[in-house]
């Protein structure tokens, strides 16, 4: 219990961290729809895969079976993996790097919530897995991440 309560404060922390730095540096309209727009791109996204019974997450509270702190943690995510893509590249092409660098910190460390119990993959989907995290995570981080990031480019 007491892990799942540091495990959220953290993942809630980056997220408040990274829109407090936005909303210093970026224009309100793209901190919004970042921010905004992503966590509602992420929640639809996780919903899906939830009521397909692909994903089950033990963390409380949940919104349609969503967690609520997950939304911080996807946009802060995206938000920091953009920055650095933009330091180096611009347009679209700092949107898939953006998304490649998010996508990659999910594939190094969504294995260790499962491994804590914070969320289980509940899918028999054919394909391969990484530490027991099913390909198709990927995929959807690097779609829901080049939204995301797509989302801020275009009220930068």
């Amino acid at each position: 219990m007491l892990e799942n309560r540091s495990f959220v404060a953290a993942t809630v922390t980056v997220g408040v961290a990274s829109l407090a730095h936005a909303a210093l540096t970026w224009p309100a309209a793209a901190t919004v729809a970042l921010f905004g727009g992503g966590a509602v791109v992420a929640f639809v996204a996780e919903a899906i895969v939830i009521a397909r019974g692909y994903l089950e997450h033990h963390v409380t509270p949940k919104l349609a079976g969503v967690p609520v702190y997950v939304l911080f943690g996807w946009t802060g995510a995206v938000y920091v993996a953009f920055r650095v893509a933009l330091l180096g590249a611009d347009g679209p092409t700092a949107v898939a790097v953006g998304a490649g660098l998010a996508t990659t910190v999910d594939l190094l460390t969504d294995h260790k919530g499962v491994e804590a119990g914070f969320w289980t993959y509940t899918d028999d989907l054919p394909g391969p897995r990484f530490r027991g995290v099913p390909w198709w995570n990927s995929a959807g981080w690097f779609v829901v991440s080049s939204t995301t990031a797509a989302l801020g480019l275009a009220f930068l």
